[in-house]
């Protein structure tokens, strides 16, 4: 009787009851449960993205991984090659027509312009790059120097004789003597040797002593 039965046995009863009703319906065979392949079916596939709990997402998310770029600087780096001076000046030797046609560029336009302030900026321009045409033609003439040196040098060598090398006030005074050959030869010579004098006589008078230290 339902009345003389425990408050345990009357749940165990109703357990027993459902168990037996979900076999009849189902036919006695257990239902399984939904795989993981089965949900993503049934989702929407302009649904987000589904991520796993268990995995915390960073906050910045890195898609692509970025190679860190190295800087090199050509100047000191071994895969740029050695600098050798004469292969640098055969293979860049078209920048001095480029030179040269702004340089008379430059001149047209000074000899045009009417403004005071324009017509300075142009003569320092065009000082400048006189300057350096100068200092460029100087380092040349010195290069050549050295490479007529080494070829005395190699002579000497083959035939069996010891070579020599200048100290650096020979190499001066030849680079001197070349410098007065070379303003004999153009007429300038007179105004350095009298501008030369000039300095050398400013010079002696500050090393004088002055009235106030007598």
């Amino acid at each position: 009787d339902q009345y003389e039965m425990s408050f345990e046995e009357l749940l165990r009863v109703q357990s027993d009851t459902r168990t037996r009703v979900c076999k009849q319906v189902t036919g006695g065979k257990k239902t399984a449960k939904p795989t993981k392949a089965t949900v993503k079916q049934q989702q929407d596939k302009k649904g987000p993205l589904e991520m796993s709990s268990k995995k915390r997402v960073p906050f910045l998310r890195r898609v692509v991984a970025v190679t860190k770029k190295v800087h090199r600087d050509p100047r000191f780096d071994d895969l740029s090659g050695e600098y050798n001076p004469e292969i640098f000046m055969k293979t860049y030797s078209f920048l001095d027509s480029i030179k040269k046609q702004e340089k008379e560029m430059i001149q047209k336009q000074l000899k045009k312009c009417r403004n005071t302030e324009q017509k300075e900026k142009l003569q320092q321009l065009l000082n400048r790059m006189t300057q350096q045409e100068q200092a460029q033609k100087k380092q040349q003439e010195r290069r050549e120097r050295e490479l007529s040196l080494k070829r005395q040098q190699r002579e000497l060598a083959k035939q069996g004789k010891k070579p020599f090398f200048l100290k650096k006030s020979e190499k001066r005074k030849l680079e001197l003597a070349e410098k007065y050959a070379e303003l004999k030869r153009s007429g300038k010579l007179e105004s350095f040797l009298s501008k030369k004098r000039k300095r050398n006589a400013i010079k002696d008078k500050r090393r004088l002593p002055s009235q106030k230290d007598l």
